[in-house]
């Protein structure tokens, strides 16, 4: 590794200072730090890099090496990666995927071990990770902490299985992860006494306030469905400590736009002190769980970001381990195409299967999709029958949802969607969590099948169908993610976005990470899974 020095205005986060000055590097290491003076206009400001702190690299449609280079280009240089999602398709050897994937660029991907695969057993999934799995992961040292607690009533419940996972993580010294949307009061609080420690599903200010109260970090998360930030970024004023900057899931066309650099710029904008924003943007997730990532202090390594003010946050250099891993917009990274695994074996369906029995004047459950929301609203409304089967009513915006399960030939689920807009044609998706299986919606049975068998044919993609168009961005790896340039990709779910809102009419504001997210139970209030329609209230099937 080269020597070289940096200068500029040095943001000292924790010491809440800034100065001119000079970092010298050497051997991938700050060697020196010299403070030359007081701040300088019109200087560079150098800080620690950014992280996110809980994203599925996976959402974005890149393997990690890809992902990798179209962060950097935001300053980020690291991140806490829930590989969950590949987990649910290939198990073991899919979480082995991420990781020996991502040893293969120069940034610092922070892997843990997926606590909830399946998510639950009301659908089909690709693999099983036991007790016994878990541990063995939590002993590698890739594996930084155990990932996100989705059975929260396992863990109320005290369920052997679910306990066994935590105990292994305290056992080995790594963090727990949580997830508990909507959780409050006794139940939030013998939740996180049993261990767990952060949450990212708070999706009000309230209901943040009760989990930190109870000791908990919480994290802002603002990916490219769940948008939870206008709601807890006030709270930095006051728990800037005990809180963290993270994304979850990030499709690749908003991720080739900005990163949790943006984040922070929104965050000035509301008038927070910026020392406050950097520490739960660079600082926090470092300390909690005790990261690779430097902290611009000498010894550190040196994975640093240059920005042009503290205002906007515009990137200008991104440094890991003294490598210039981006300058002014491009990545420096460069990568081999990685290798293909998959679990795919759906044969193509018919239109026949996604006819949908009923009877006239019966009341149906209707799944409300709430745009930049994971939950969903109950809604009972009478259906149009046909022939004995129910019909989309286009009128008060109510479509079609199906679930194909993708690992074996069986039975669709199909029901009714109420609040996408779509008005013409389908898109299908196997990125649906977190089995992923292939979700699709529409507003006609041929539509829906046309757009779930291309999906099929590549073994995996997102697809969309209006008329004589057919459109597939193929997902060869895990049908979750591309091997292809992740420049190239986001420009091809950007054309697949603007497909689904200027010509099918949805106006979700992404409308294939919204579908992604109706067949993931563990979400209230009502979704559907390849088995049938699930209320997530009672956690049990609903008809």
């Amino acid at each position: 590794m080269a020597n070289l020095t940096i200068s500029g205005n040095l943001v000292f986060i924790e010491e809440k200072k800034i100065s001119f000055g000079t970092i010298s590097i050497a051997g991938g290491k700050i060697a020196s730090i010299i403070i030359e003076g007081d701040e300088k206009d019109g200087e560079p400001y150098i800080l620690p890099g950014f992280t996110d702190s809980h994203v599925h690299i996976e959402s974005s449609m890149l393997v990690p090496s890809q992902f990798a280079r179209l962060a950097v280009v935001h300053g980020t240089v690291a991140t806490i990666s829930d590989p969950h999602e590949i987990a649910n398709v290939c198990g073991l050897e899919g979480v082995r995927y991420m990781i020996k994937d991502g040893k293969s660029v120069p940034f610092k991907f922070h892997f843990g071990a997926p606590s909830c695969v399946p998510a639950t057993d009301f659908e089909t999934a690709g693999a099983r990770l036991t007790a016994a799995d878990v541990d063995l992961l939590l002993q590698h040292e890739d594996i930084y902490y155990l990932s996100e607690m989705m059975n929260f009533p396992g863990v109320l419940h005290e369920d052997a299985e679910v306990m066994a996972k935590i105990a292994s993580s305290k056992k080995y010294g790594k963090p727990v992860d949580g997830h508990a949307p909507g959780l409050r009061g006794e139940d939030a609080r013998k939740y996180i006494s049993a261990g767990i420690q952060t949450d990212h599903e708070c999706f009000t200010r309230d209901e943040a306030l009760d989990k930190l109260g109870y000791g908990m970090k919480i994290l802002i998360r603002e990916g490219s469905a769940a948008k939870n930030f206008e709601a807890l970024a006030p709270l930095l004023n006051e728990y800037s400590a005990e809180m963290m900057f993270c994304t979850d899931d990030k499709h690749p066309d908003s991720l080739a736009e900005g990163h949790i650099n943006v984040l922070c710029a929104r965050a000035i904008t509301k008038g927070i002190d910026v020392f406050r924003i950097l520490q739960a943007a660079c600082i926090n997730p470092v300390k909690h769980y005790r990261m690779r990532n430097g902290l611009m202090q000498e010894g550190d390594a040196a994975d640093l970001a240059v920005v042009k003010n503290l205002v906007e946050f515009a990137v200008l250099e991104t440094y890991i381990d003294g490598v210039l891993v981006a300058k002014d917009g491009r990545p420096l990274i460069q990568t081999d195409q990685a290798e293909i695994l998959n679990n795919f074996s759906a044969l193509p369906v018919t239109v026949k299967d996604f006819e949908s029995p009923g009877q006239a004047g019966q009341m149906s459950l209707v799944i409300e999709a709430l745009d930049g929301q994971l939950i969903t609203n109950k809604v009972e409304m009478q259906l149009p029958v046909i022939d004995g089967f129910r019909q989309p009513d286009l009128e008060h915006d109510v479509v079609k949802i199906a679930v194909v399960n993708r690992y074996s030939s069986a039975p669709l689920a199909v029901a009714f969607i109420k609040n996408t807009g779509i008005n013409s044609g389908a898109l299908a998706s196997s990125v649906a969590h977190d089995s992923h299986n292939i979700v699709a919606i529409g507003v006609d049975d041929d539509s829906l099948c046309r757009a779930v068998n291309l999906v099929i044919a590549q073994r995996g993609g997102i697809s969309a169908v209006k008329g004589g168009e057919e459109k597939i961005l193929a997902l060869p790896v895990a049908g979750l993610m591309s091997n292809e340039d992740g420049y190239d990709v986001a420009a091809a779910y950007t054309e697949m976005d603007k497909f689904a809102k200027d010509e099918m009419g949805s106006r979700l504001s992404a409308p294939y990470m919204t579908a992604s997210f109706m067949a993931l139970l563990v979400i209230p209030h009502l979704k559907l899974s390849d088995k049938g329609l699930f209320d997530g209230d009672s956690f049990s099937f609903t008809n």
